[in-house]
């Protein structure tokens, strides 16, 4: 195993943690080395192995592993479910890395629903819905703990209809947990991106379309991860600190052919390499490392450590060359500006012009989308960039919105490139174009 591991201070919204461990000093897996800042959002940093700290810097911590590892950790102290989840420095990991203490600590005082984002938004991951057909159960009864956290009334599991296997399996675990169809439910979500969005689950699964700017909350529903549940039954259950993740591992690997593959409980603090050597090691010729997904995911290196937010690691294919003038159009639901320019820039195109999606609004220094997944048309968007003298465009946007650029672009002479392109080339599957 490789044995030097790193652990960043800031892998949550909020402040960074504290650290309350020296260099020199050994450590048991499981064992809290940073502190969530006291008064302050934050969480609390675990380390994921046995081993003595080397190095304790402004931004993280670094822990050489002994050779051989216990799948034992040091248990939680605490007692009640919420202060569990606290200690056990729980966040969102569906990548906002919200601590999920806060998201749970206002109870409703009617009505309310807990929906569990299983939607795997996007394309490639596939490690959610593996983990729910390897273990519903666990994802039920941690939904469970939520909804007695917040005193929901309701629970709802939002899911893609096309994960048939995944959907039965759930069915029969709620049977199982002898949950009435009264107190929780399934919603199927369609096959498109951006699905996973919060505004695009809460309006497929209750049928309201909430403004911008709101919070899941303002719908009176607690959205949370379907990992994250899963990690908070493992805080309560077993009073296991956040200490491991599941994760995809994808595109240009070597060996079998398995250009997809997931693994589960990746130890936090693990280098992207280490990640990859498992999956059997990378292949010559990649393009670049992603972590993350094919949409929103960012530029990696084999050095940098995984993380609680790390759904996804992809070797996308060799960039293909790009046009000598090249115009961005950037969607609220994918890659942002300066990922489509470091895009551009990898194609060896210069950037003329960018233009943003028509429904892509400026909330509070983040783009929000008007209507996660529904477009109205990109038509002014794409002949901007024409006018601009694009002689070829690099989109980041959702599937309907891709697919109106698809029925103007061409037209205009100008090729369509997706800042998905190289990653789903890596795993031979369909470009995000036009849809039938």
């Amino acid at each position: 195993m490789e044995r030097l591991y790193q652990f960043p201070l800031k892998q949550h919204a909020g402040a960074p943690s504290l650290p309350v461990v020296a260099p020199g000093q050994r450590v048991l897996r499981g064992q809290r080395i940073a502190d969530k800042p006291e008064n302050a959002l934050g969480a609390n940093l675990f380390t994921s192995v046995t081993g003595t700290v080397q190095e304790v810097g402004e931004r993280s911590i670094s822990i050489l592993a002994d050779e051989k590892q216990s799948p034992d950790f040091v248990k939680l102290s605490a007692t009640e479910p919420l202060a569990l989840i606290e200690e056990a420095g729980i966040v969102g990991l569906g990548g906002a890395g919200f601590p999920t203490y806060a998201k749970l600590n206002r109870p409703f005082t009617e009505g309310g629903t807990v929906i569990v984002n299983a939607a795997e938004c996007e394309p490639i991951l596939d490690h959610n819905i593996r983990a729910i057909e390897k273990d519903p159960e666990k994802l039920i009864r941690g939904m469970k703990i939520v909804m007695e956290i917040t005193n929901a009334q309701r629970g709802m599991i939002a899911i893609k209809g096309k994960h048939t296997g995944a959907v039965e399996k759930l069915k029969a675990a709620l049977e199982a947990e002898q949950i009435s169809p009264e107190k929780a439910g399934i919603s199927l979500l369609p096959d498109m991106y951006p699905m996973g969005e919060k505004r695009a689950v809460v309006r497929e699964t209750l049928g309201r379309l909430l403004p911008m700017e709101s919070s899941a909350r303002e719908a009176d529903v607690v959205l949370i991860n379907s990992e994250t549940v899963c990690r908070v039954w493992e805080a309560v259950a077993l009073k296991k600190p956040m200490i491991d993740k599941d994760m995809t591992v994808a595109g240009k690997l070597k060996g079998n052919g398995n250009l997809i593959q997931v693994f589960f409980d990746v130890p936090l603090g693990s280098s992207v390499q280490q990640v990859f050597d498992r999956a059997g090691g990378l292949a010559e010729g990649y393009g670049e490392l992603i972590m993350g997904g094919p949409f929103t995911g960012k530029r990696t290196s084999p050095e940098a450590p995984v993380v609680k937010t790390t759904g996804g690691l992809i070797a996308a294919e060799c960039f293909m060359k790009g046009p000598e003038k090249i115009g961005l159009l950037v969607c609220a639901c994918g890659a942002g500006r300066e990922r489509l320019q470091q895009l551009a820039e990898s194609m060896g195109s210069e950037v003329v012009d960018v233009q943003y999606c028509k429904q892509a609004h400026e909330i509070k220094g983040s783009l929000r989308c008007e209507n996660p997944g529904r477009c109205p048309g990109q038509v002014q968007k794409v002949l901007a960039l024409k006018k601009a003298g694009a002689q070829a465009v690099l989109i980041s946007n959702c599937t309907d919105c891709s697919n109106t650029v698809m029925s103007c672009a061409p037209k205009l002479g100008l090729p369509v490139y997706h800042c998905t392109d190289g990653a789903l080339r890596a795993v031979n599957q369909r470009l995000v174009r036009k849809i039938r």
